[in-house]
């Protein structure tokens, strides 16, 4: 049987670009796989891991012309859009190439020998090693940022494992772009091209993940999706770590004093939040609970007009389209749901951004409006109108983990409830937003990006320095001679690497 055809394809008419690749075949994944196993102790050396960094980033922005004419028109997400998107998907490898030139991430431990300890202490040498292949999901809504060149490609490259990543059929043309400016860079340090290595095609995706050669795997897409493949990733004979984010409501609680106070301006910032790239980022406020009454009417006075002046957006693909749709659809029709402003088809190939509102004593227990406290990808969200603090925190109750979370509350009188509204809203999100909104994740190392599932399938952040973290494990060695130690756990420290000795910082 021939091997299935990949094409590119125009989001803003629905037509075939070109024929980008095919879908890799399994016999295709395995030599892909044992290609890049075969490659790992090349990137060992953490200077030119440092090194290839670097100029990863300087490739990517020199490419930038011919990156954003590619991905624009995979994904029709505007060259204003993927030009920031650029940048931040430089800065991200920059910021990995210091941490590894810092050498933090190492988490060395040295403990001396001693006897005098109950119980007695042996000789203890600790410090975290790559683990080996890593697959990388890419995800469609970020075809830089969070795909090829994204943040889990390069926090395993810095860790020192190879990647293989299955490419979304989205933007195909992009994928491969990318993936040979990084196969560029690469060979530019002397490294094998095949430290970064790219598949095509649905089956590959699940050949990928059970391949006794992958070590880790990291995923950015739906739940369904995403919940497929790691259970698919826990039933291998080895069970590997499958670092997934899956889904999120994004929930945010405007209390009565916050509204009284700017209704009007939440109402307009609520609305930016959430047609931002066509409502389809994955930190999308998709849930509000805002007061019923005259300053909550305000607020939604606000996001009416905002959002009825929003143009209508393309979306990534036709069958998002009609998942929004049919999304939209199914939660408009519930009883006592309200349309304000109607989302929906807005042409042929467009979609137009819209919300609903809903009292929120409906949402307190269990019934047929549990579909709002679902995801629902596009430029929608739903606001639940509650009449006291109560309703509130029954709402909260029931709502899944979540990416982020987010508390309005006044600014210039003290909002004597946002402390409990706080701690109640800490245990649903990895982030959680005062007076803000959630759209836009900086890439620092405080920032945590994942969440309960089903936000995320394990407890690290994908953005941030710490996304490292995902790709190492611990070793220690024990009562070690230093000259077969590690150079990185040797007494002199010859590597002059941070690390903490019989506990206390060195």
């Amino acid at each position: 049987m021939a091997a299935a055809p990949v094409w590119s394809v125009d989001p803003r008419t629905g037509n075939p670009r070109e024929q980008v690749a095919v879908e890799a075949t399994a016999e295709e994944v395995d030599r892909v796989v044992r290609a890049a196993h075969a490659v790992r102790a090349c990137l060992a050396d953490r200077a030119v891991r440092a090194a290839f960094l670097r100029t990863a980033a300087d490739l990517l922005a020199g490419a930038g012309e011919h990156v954003i004419e590619a991905a624009d028109a995979e994904t029709a997400l505007g060259p204003a859009r993927l030009t920031g998107e650029l940048a931040r998907t430089a800065a991200q490898f920059r910021a990995f190439a210091e941490v590894v030139d810092e050498g933090a991430y190492l988490d060395i431990h040295i403990d001396h020998e001693d006897a005098t300890r109950t119980p007695p202490w042996p000789d203890l040498r600790r410090y975290k090693i790559p683990l080996g292949v890593v697959a990388v999901y890419a995800a469609s809504n970020f075809p830089l940022a969070f795909s090829v060149p994204g943040g889990d490609t390069a926090s395993a490259l810095a860790a020192g494992c190879p990647v293989v990543v299955k490419a979304h059929p989205d933007h195909p043309a992009t994928s491969e772009l990318c993936a040979s400016i990084l196969r560029r860079a690469a060979a530019q340090h002397g490294l094998p091209e095949d430290v970064v290595t790219l598949v095509h095609g649905f089956q590959a995706g699940v050949e990928l993940v059970r391949h006794p050669l992958i070590s880790a795997a990291g995923f950015t897409g739906s739940i369904r999706g995403g919940r497929a493949l790691f259970d698919a990733a826990a039933a291998r004979p080895v069970p590997i770590p499958f670092h997934g984010e899956l889904g999120s409501l994004n929930p945010v609680v405007v209390t009565e004093a916050a509204a009284a106070e700017r209704g009007e301006q939440i109402g307009a910032g609520l609305a930016g939040s959430i047609t931002m790239g066509a409502g389809q980022f994955c930190t999308k406020p998709g849930f509000v609970l805002a007061p019923a009454g005259e300053s909550g009417d305000r607020l939604l006075k606000s996001l009416t007009g905002v959002v009825s002046d929003t143009e209508a957006g393309v979306l990534l693909d036709h069958r998002m389209r009609d998942a929004f749709l049919a999304g939209v659809s199914e939660r408009a029709a519930l009883p006592d749901v309200e349309a304000p402003v109607t989302p929906g088809a807005a042409g042929e190939h467009t979609v137009a951004a819209g919300f609903l509102t809903v009292p929120a004593q409906l949402l307190a227990t269990e019934g047929p409006h549990d579909a709002l406290l679902e995801e629902c990808f596009g430029p929608v969200t739903v606001v639940a109108r509650y009449t006291c603090e109560d309703e509130i925190t029954a709402v909260l109750s029931r709502l899944p983990g979540n990416l982020t979370a987010t508390l309005q509350t006044a600014t210039e009188e003290p909002d004597d409830g946002a402390a409990a509204l706080l701690a109640a809203l800490t245990p649903l999100a990895g982030r959680i937003l005062v007076n803000g909104w959630p759209t836009g994740v900086a890439v620092a190392p405080a920032q945590h990006h994942g969440g309960p599932y089903p936000a995320t399938t394990s407890t690290s952040t994908s953005v941030g320095a710490t996304a490292i973290e995902r790709w190492l494990r611990p070793v220690s060695f024990q009562t070690t001679p230093d000259a077969l130690l590690p150079p990185e756990l040797r007494e002199d420290n010859p590597l002059g690497l941070p690390r903490r000795v019989n506990g206390h910082p060195a």
